[in-house]
């Protein structure tokens, strides 16, 4: 059975291979990076995957798992902003858009799929239908009307697509396009994109401070999580890419560093669905805000809030209010029988990094802010998902433009490197889905048909690699639980190739267990254990 081969990255291991953890340290503490980037979220991981393209040797840690934290706490989706259109943003609309349809139809079409929108308008309502129709037309006409022709559609006919939609003083459904993704995948697929670059990157590793060459920032002092082992990163530039800890690690280059951010709480609610859902809902609550109800990973996805965050980003949970308002806005628009609290699965937050400022942040402006410190380190934050490889071009272009140009003899400028360069496993998922089916791995039972689009869905072309697995090993075959797609072989392929370490980084982001409500005590358990079977 093939598959898609990367090149090795240069000097290190085979691509997607990671190696032991004692020989990331030892390649990092031994080697001098043009650029080290403090942050594993989405944000960070795009910076490094467009620096190691440029030719630089760049470093990536973090001292969670990759895309732990915010960057696998969003609404899932790669959209172009439908509310921007109120406060008149048609340019930026326009290039959402554009970065939309570049990741789900050439960068990454095996972990993004098209999702229809049904926005209903109800009597008394913020948005009357006539505003709502031309709203949407617009919003198509901005995509190319490469997701059909925004339209009107009767209340009788989208509840035949999504059963659970209230009908009471349902005047009209607006219908829209916009694409959805798996976050953690997606984050997990670029950070191999990286490594296949020349990335040297490390999860699990936290600064324990910066090291200072002449009153400027030099490097790195970190601790490993997992053994407790110290070790540091020389680079010539450090860029601070901690997402909701921004500030945090630019005070401690400067302990008067003043705050450069505000933070919004954003949660979610999972649940299992009553019925199918062949559409997503998007409720207008107010002027400015929407609630989703968003088929996902064979769930419900519910959500979002949007309220200031002022304490430790590492203490974010989802509260009894929060759900309690989820709930109570999905109501707007989805029967009461599909929001029955013993349907929730899973809960999650995330914190949205926002440019410091007064005002509502609901209002606020998804920028990007980025700030040079005194020390000379760099510091990015802000942004959304929809845009993540633009923002890592847009840093890119501020590094190469720094006084002196510490980077810029070494860089390849943006201009000219792939504009639309795909992340690995790139492929048809349905005719991967289709081959693993055909070809099965024999010996052993044929692969169900589940299980074979969930892999083509989360793995691309790479799927052929968890396959080849089951073929040296029947048992990894088996599915992890009776009620999800999910094979054992995953585990492994996580463990031996996209650097999980722990039962929550399989469980809750490289596979769908978690949000399913299905990691038991024993399902972890075995994970914990085939984890200490690292190669």
């Amino acid at each position: 059975m093939t598959t898609l081969q990367s090149a090795p990255a240069p000097g290190s291991h085979p691509a997607g291979s990671p190696g032991s953890r004692a020989e990331t340290r030892e390649r990092l503490s031994t080697t001098t990076f043009d650029l080290l980037v403090i942050g594993g979220g989405i944000l960070g991981i795009s910076t490094a995957w467009h620096a190691a393209q440029s030719g630089l040797r760049v470093a990536l840690v973090d001292a969670g798992d990759f895309a732990g934290a915010t960057s696998s706490a969003s609404s899932k989706l790669l959209h172009g902003g439908l509310r921007y259109l109120q406060t008149g943003a048609v340019k930026l609309v326009a290039e959402n858009h554009f970065e939309r349809r570049a990741v789900s139809r050439e960068v990454a079409p095996h972990l993004a799929n098209p999702l229809t929108f049904y926005l209903p308008v109800y009597r008394g309502g913020p948005h009357g239908a006539a505003k709502l129709g031309a709203g949407v037309l617009a919003y198509s006409a901005l995509s190319a009307f490469g997701d059909g022709v925004g339209h009107l559609l009767s209340p009788s006919k989208a509840a035949r697509d999504v059963p659970e939609l209230r009908t009471e003083n349902l005047k009209a459904v607006a219908v829209y396009g916009d694409d959805q993704m798996n976050d953690a995948r997606m984050a997990l697929m670029t950070v191999r994109a990286a490594v296949d670059a020349g990335a040297e990157v490390l999860n699990h590793a936290e600064v324990a401070g910066l090291r200072l060459t002449r009153g400027r920032v030099t490097g790195a002092e970190l601790r490993d999580r997992m053994d407790g082992t110290e070790f540091g990163i020389d680079a010539r530039l450090v860029l601070n890419a901690t997402g909701p800890w921004v500030d945090h690690l630019r005070r401690m280059e400067d302990p008067a560093a003043a705050p450069s951010i505000r933070l919004s709480k954003g949660a979610h609610l999972v649940l299992k669905r009553t019925s199918p859902w062949k559409a997503a809902l998007a409720t207008p609550i107010d002027k400015y805000r929407i609630t989703f109800a968003l088929p996902w990973e064979d769930m419900l996805l519910l959500g979002t809030t949007d309220e200031e965050f002022e304490g430790d980003p590492a203490d974010v949970a989802v509260t009894e209010r929060d759900t309690a308002q989820i709930l109570d806005e999905a109501a707007f628009s989805v029967r009461d029988q599909q929001l029955s609290r013993d349907l929730i699965t899973y809960a999650f937050a995330g914190l949205r990094v926002l440019p410091g400022g007064p005002g509502d942040t609901s209002r606020a402006k998804r920028e990007t802010v980025v700030t040079e410190g005194r020390g000379g380190m760099l510091s990015v934050a802000g942004g959304k998902w929809t845009t993540f490889r633009h923002i890592g071009r847009t840093v890119m272009e501020k590094l190469a433009a720094l006084p002196g140009g510490p980077l810029g003899e070494e860089m390849e400028p943006m201009s000219r490197l792939p504009r639309k360069l795909p992340l690995p496993g790139v492929a048809n998922p349905a005719a991967v889905a289709h081959r693993l089916l055909v070809d099965g791995p024999a010996p052993g039972p044929r692969m169900a048909a589940d299980t074979a689009r969930h892999l083509a869905t989360h793995y691309g072309s790479l799927a052929y690699d968890i396959a080849r697995l089951v073929h040296e090993d029947p048992a990894l075959g088996e599915r992890i639980h009776p009620d999800a797609p999910e094979i054992w072989a995953q585990v492994a392929y996580a463990r031996d190739r996209e650097w999980a370490e722990t039962a929550d980084d399989v469980l809750r982001r490289r596979t769908t267990l978690t949000i399913r409500g299905l990691a038991t005590d024993e399902i972890r358990g075995r994970v914990e254990g085939m984890l200490g079977e690292r190669r």
